[in-house]
């Protein structure tokens, strides 16, 4: 696994959380062999590690699997009971938990209950034969969590009652390298509180405010705003559905998960044609903006490196801000419920989010939505 660019003091200064980074991203799913499957022959993840039964791990399995500094676990009860099993019934496959890297555990859960957050872990101390971490959990929107994660005196694998996979099945990554963002949808009316929540709980600021005339279309629309930590390196948009004629998609998803959640991973690659072409070729499908957005791309925003033919052929999107130009492209959901999906990123100095995108975006999701019976 590659290293991240360390976090300056500077940096960790400017954090009220005093935060490394993501850790992992810990989906809830049905079966965690077959998702595992799933990840390594579409997306490229190489599986790390394994705790279940062999394990001593008595309620779960669990599956680790990483590509560059992407790290998800893959979680399923192995009974119809408790609190995994409840929110794969609920939610269907969803992303459980965003962990946060952080030097001290018990200092960045003390600092964030004090200013508000939610108790669900306190600081734990979970201890195997190669060292220790200090695990604390606070809680977000629906029932997605933020665990705080010190490893600083663990040599193992991953955690204790995991154990490596030592002989992992080949596997072709696609050039993926890092988390760029991670969207959560929350109810009409509630992004603010959430906003609000993230900033003084956790230390974040606003970013970025897009409002529904910013994002929509004839029929829907919906607002977003963007919180990042003190050093930026971690982005968190949170969207809410705003009044228009049909059911926008934040709504759809919101029926679908049945509560706030996380809509989408933004993961992103120093080379999004390369990515998109074996995704493709893996049989990933994405989100096809129509044949005339590209007619006056070149105009929209300007000169790009990339070749605009290979573009159009793999749908991918671009968008332009005062520091550089974004390219990106949406998959559609991973699973039957529309629910969660990814982003495939590339930036080349822009730190936008695609504005000049949204509505040939959410037009392309609007066409899927009324196929599926739900615009």
């Amino acid at each position: 696994m590659a290293v991240s660019p360390p976090i300056s003091q500077r940096e960790k200064e400017s954090d009220l959380l005093r935060l490394n980074g993501i850790d992992y991203i810990e989906l809830y799913v049905g079966n965690a062999r077959q998702a595992a499957h799933f990840y390594r022959t579409a997306f490229g993840f190489t599986p790390t590690a394994y705790a279940g039964l062999e394990t001593g791990v008595r309620d779960r399995a669990s599956y680790v699997l990483q590509q560059r500094n992407i790290r998800l676990v893959l979680t399923a009860p192995l009974g119809p009971e408790g609190e995994i099993a409840e929110h794969v019934r609920l939610h269907g496959d969803g992303v459980k938990d965003i962990a946060l890297a952080v030097d001290d555990a018990r200092a960045a859960f003390e600092t964030a209950t004090s200013h508000g957050a939610r108790t669900v872990l306190e600081p734990t101390v979970i201890e195997g034969q190669k060292g220790r971490i200090v695990k604390a959990t606070i809680g977000a929107y629906g029932d997605t969590v933020h665990s705080f994660v010190e490893r600083r005196d663990y040599l193992g694998t991953f955690a204790p009652r995991y154990h490596a996979i030592k002989e992992p099945p080949v596997v072709d990554p696609v050039g993926l390298a890092a988390i760029d963002h991670v969207v959560g949808n929350v109810e009409l009316g509630h992004m603010d509180q959430w906003v609000d929540y993230y900033n003084q709980a956790l230390g974040f600021r606003q970013l970025l405010h897009f409002s529904d005339d910013d994002i929509s279309t004839e029929y829907s629309a919906l607002m977003s705003k963007v919180m990042a930590n003190g050093s930026g390196r971690i982005k968190f948009p949170i969207n809410e559905p705003a009044e228009g004629r049909r059911k926008s998609q934040i709504e759809e998803y919101l029926d679908y998960y049945r509560s706030p959640g996380v809509q989408h991973l933004a993961l992103s690659t120093p080379d999004i044609i390369a990515t998109v072409r074996k995704l493709r070729a893996n049989g990933m499908q994405f989100l096809r903006a129509p044949d005339t957005y590209y007619d006056a791309l070149r105009d929209r925003v300007g000169p790009i490196d990339e070749d605009l033919q290979a573009l159009r052929e793999c749908g991918i999107l671009v968008d332009r801000d005062d520091e550089g130009y974004l390219l990106q492209i949406f998959t559609r959901p991973l699973q039957d419920r529309p629910t969660l999906f990814f982003e495939i990123i590339q930036r080349k100095g822009a730190r936008g989010f695609g504005t000049g995108n949204f509505k040939a975006l959410f037009e392309a999701i609007e066409h899927e939505q009324a196929a599926r019976g739900n615009l």
